[in-house]
């Protein structure tokens, strides 16, 4: 089983967030209650086709033998004859954590001999690790190929595609999409997909001054991308043509350099001077946004209103996810993806009050643009 056991460890390598390996939980209880024997595969961090034992994933297999409440059998060779063994001689029921995917370098370049190799320690293969469905490698994408029928998704990636697949095709109105972040270039695939989906779109953080300098603004020293203002000026042409309310901000808390202690104030965000920048949202956005949030049936959120790991300029992206976890809690629908949604959600301790929060950042991503992700397609043929 492919998981997705990617988490922040600190210094002393513990698990110091432990969300993936708990929502892969019930597909590994199924397959070990149900008798199999189990080898699991994740990568940890980029160590890019070597061995680094910085990156081991020894410290996760203590975490997930802790929350199993079973032994998880873990060495540090890579695979080879002595894991090779090790597996025939485990017993039905038993769970062994493979180590680190990526210190092998045919893993990211998705090598057919490599799949091939994983392939053989096992007789069925189950998908779980949404988060890194949209690569081609060797043990998400590559390897199905080597099971014709015997091959599945888990429950965390059904449960994504079942939730995304409401996020594409809702009939649900009015709908919002909230999109925010720094960059218009990371973002646009995605508003493009929802024009036809969505009755209002907001859009906040940095990716605003592209748009607000399509439309002739003055942005100060404010982030924007120059080669993106024809592109943001014609999807808004194209949104407000097809009658999509857009939500842009009237106002922002700018700030005279990047810091939490710099001097703000709030200004116009079409009338930022020389030397300032916007740094969040302003308050009567914060009011329009949060209005537009609580009259709607279904929400989309993916990316922040500002600068929210600072505190000076968190109130946007707060109001943003407490409205959400408010029309969630009246009956509402609620998706929040991308890493950095998901960490103000969880920063507010909102996750749990939210309809469905992705575990794939760059994965939700293509999958709302509309591509095809490579280890959905390789399960599905």
């Amino acid at each position: 089983m492919r998981v997705d056991y990617n988490v922040p460890l600190d210094g002393d390598k513990n698990v110091t967030d432990d969300t993936r390996i708990r929502m892969s939980l019930p597909s590994v209880e199924k397959i070990l209650n149900d008798g199999g024997k189990l080898i699991l595969m994740s990568h940890l961090g980029r160590p890019k086709g070597k061995v680094n034992s910085d990156l081991s994933l020894e410290p996760i297999a203590e975490k997930l033998s802790q929350l199993l409440g079973r032994k998880v059998l873990f060495h540090a060779a890579l695979i080879g004859d002595h894991t090779r063994s090790e597996i025939s001689g485990m017993n039905a029921g038993e769970v062994m954590l493979l180590e680190n995917i990526r210190f092998y370098p045919g893993e990211e370049k998705g090598d057919k001999d490599f799949a091939a190799e994983l392939a053989s320690l096992g007789n069925f293969y189950v998908n779980d690790a949404f988060g890194t469905a949209h690569r081609a490698h060797a043990s998400t994408a590559v390897i199905a190929q080597f099971f014709k029928e015997d091959k599945a998704f888990g429950y965390l990636m059904e449960n994504e595609i079942v939730n995304l697949e409401k996020v594409l095709n809702s009939n649900e109105h009015p709908y919002t999409a909230i999109i925010g972040g720094a960059k218009v270039s990371t973002k646009i695939e995605i508003i493009r997909n929802l024009i036809d989906k969505v009755d209002n779109m907001i859009i906040g953080g940095g990716m605003v001054f592209t748009f607000v300098k399509a439309l002739g603004g003055e942005i100060g020293s404010s982030l924007f991308e120059e080669d993106k203002v024809d592109e943001a000026r014609e999807t808004l042409l194209e949104m407000i043509r097809k009658g999509v309310n857009v939500v842009l901000p009237t106002d922002v808390i700018a700030a005279d350099k990047f810091a939490d202690d710099a001097n703000q104030q709030t200004l116009s965000s079409g009338e930022i001077p020389d030397g300032w920048m916007g740094l969040d949202i302003g308050p009567a956005s914060i009011q329009k946004v949060t209005q537009t949030i609580l009259n709607s049936s279904m929400i989309l959120w993916n990316g922040p209103m500002g600068v929210f790991e600072m505190n000076s300029y968190q109130k946007g992206t707060k109001a943003v996810a407490l409205a959400v976890a408010s029309l969630t809690n009246g009956g509402g629908y609620s998706a929040v993806g991308g890493g950095d949604s998901v960490a103000a959600v969880n920063k507010y301790n909102l996750a749990d009050m939210m309809s469905y929060v992705s575990t794939g950042g760059g994965a939700m991503l293509e999958y709302i643009e509309g591509k095809k992700l490579p280890g959905i397609k390789a399960i599905e043929e």
